[in-house]
């Protein structure tokens, strides 16, 4: 009876602090979640804001998705084009650059598709159909997806066939699936960076301005959804592009290297 007390006792003095705590939900992507970014610069921000971040880690088509049905508070996202729909559909406020790196093309050290050391990436996505070599897709709508699929459309290939792997996977799990095949794929450098299950991968591929890769903040709009936590929110989004969060960013590393950039001009339109 005495211990059953004190855990209520417990309970009762720790449901208050459990009520106060201040928390958002972030909709992002799997390639901020999968690179090691958030743990590195989350806690950072809690500490000077007493504000935790619950990030939901999906691709960003799931994540735009998530932001429209006002399921989460703010967005941090790689798609321009479907970011500029969702403010312009009235779902989100305040888009605002915030890092850009870039993706690469990997692939098994044999390279059967000849395409080592392009800086075209569209030729390197033909040479790739043209010997059928094995490639993962996300296929799962995200950023990194999206972007796969315009520039196979840019390079007038349809890809399809047994060589093709639609796999419907986050960034992470699509490089230990392709790995496992020995398979080319589109990865963001940052999650390259981070993934130590590379077997025969290397990246082949690099340096084509087309696979600049620019991330986004948004606000989900209060005013369509009364129930998010704008003002916390909008504590996150602030710092996120001041000074501050930038140095944050740019603070973190993999082995030296530097892996997100702060925005520049070219990520505006």
């Amino acid at each position: 009876m005495i211990r059953f007390a004190a855990l209520l006792l417990a309970i009762l003095v720790a449901a208050p602090a459990r009520a106060d705590e201040r928390v958002i939900t972030l909709s992002s992507t799997t390639s901020t979640q999968d690179s090691g970014l958030f743990g590195h610069i989350l806690p950072l921000f809690t500490a000077v804001s007493g504000i935790t971040v619950h990030v939901v880690a999906v691709g960003t088509g799931q994540a735009l998705a998530i932001g429209a049905r006002g399921d989460a508070d703010a967005l941090l996202v790689h798609d321009r084009v479907g970011e500029d729909k969702f403010v312009a559909d009235g779902f989100g406020i305040d888009r605002r650059d915030v890092m850009y790196n870039d993706f690469v093309i990997v692939g098994p050290r044999a390279d059967p598709a000849r395409i080592r050391g392009l800086k075209d990436a569209r030729e390197a996505l033909k040479r790739i159909a043209a010997a059928a070599a094995p490639f993962a897709s996300r296929g799962d709508d995200s950023g990194t997806n999206r972007m796969e699929l315009r520039l196979w459309k840019s390079a007038g290939s349809d890809p399809h066939g047994g060589w093709y792997r639609d796999l419907g996977q986050g960034m992470g799990a699509t490089l230990n699936i392709a790995a496992a095949m020995n398979a080319y794929t589109l990865s963001d450098r940052a999650t390259w960076a981070n993934f130590k299950n590379r077997q025969d991968l290397e990246i082949l591929a690099e340096g084509d301005p087309a696979l600049f890769n620019p991330y986004g903040s948004i606000l989900v709009n209060p005013a369509k959804w009364p129930k998010v936590k704008y003002n916390d929110a909008k504590t996150w989004h602030e710092w996120l592009t001041s000074k501050a969060g930038l140095d944050a960013i740019t603070s973190y590393r993999i082995n030296g290297e530097e892996l997100f950039f702060p925005p520049r001009p070219a990520t505006t339109h």
